[in-house]
């Protein structure tokens, strides 16, 4: 399996986020500018949440040959390429609605399955050493699979509730009514927004049960 991630990390995006990009450019009509919008989100958070979570905090690694400190360099990209298909798969525009339930379906949805499918990805991918987790001190005596039980469902369900709220956003008000006045807002409350809630959820999460943020500088002194 371990092989099966090296070769994954490359393939899929040097194909796939083409292709994602051409899919999203169809959904917005041709819409250069849009199709970016949308993709820039789950790249930037692939690139800034794990970079400090790697090299900053220290809290897990990469076991890859092409790495910058613990983190690689083309992760933005990977995470990217699998966040815009999944996100293309469960929008849906004719029932792209912008009222308070519309937009709950939306974030249920992509949450829901940005939740499961990156819980199962990074319990196989630890499993075959391609991600090193480094468990903290209260996490003493508790599973690997368990520890990203811990922290996947959140942080990538709430990521995928505001990605999924987003994209309807964006759809409705940059595509369908056409009020290009939005779209530097919508880039800068966007990415901005996906980078906050999912981390402070997170930490209130691990605050409530644990008494830490979960987000401390284990290599640091404490167990790895």
């Amino acid at each position: 399996m371990n092989r099966f991630f090296q070769i994954y990390q490359y393939a899929v995006p040097a194909v796939l986020f083409p292709a994602g990009y051409v899919l999203w450019l169809q959904r917005f009509g041709g819409n250069h500018a849009l199709a970016c919008l949308v993709l820039s989100l789950p790249v930037v958070f692939g690139y800034v949440i794990p970079g400090i979570g790697t090299n900053c905090l220290k809290l897990w690694e990469f076991n890859t040959c092409v790495r910058v400190g613990r983190y690689r360099p083309h992760h933005g990209f990977v995470f990217g390429t699998a966040v815009s298909l999944f996100g293309l798969l469960c929008h849906d525009p004719a029932a792209n609605t912008v009222g308070f339930t519309g937009l709950l379906r939306a974030g249920f949805i992509l949450g829901s399955v940005m939740a499961f499918w990156n819980w199962l990805y990074d319990t196989i991918a630890v499993k075959a050493d391609f991600i090193r987790i480094h468990k903290p001190p209260h996490y003493h005596g508790v599973s690997t699979e368990a520890v990203i039980m811990e922290y996947a469902p959140i942080l990538f369900g709430v990521f995928g509730f505001c990605y999924g709220i987003f994209v309807n956003l964006t759809y409705h008000y940059l595509f369908q009514l056409n009020q290009g006045h939005l779209y530097w807002p919508f880039l800068f409350w966007g990415n901005l927004s996906v980078l906050v809630m999912p981390v402070l959820v997170f930490c209130c999460f691990s605050l409530g049960k644990y008494g830490k943020f979960g987000i401390e500088s284990i290599l640091k002194g404490g167990e790895r």
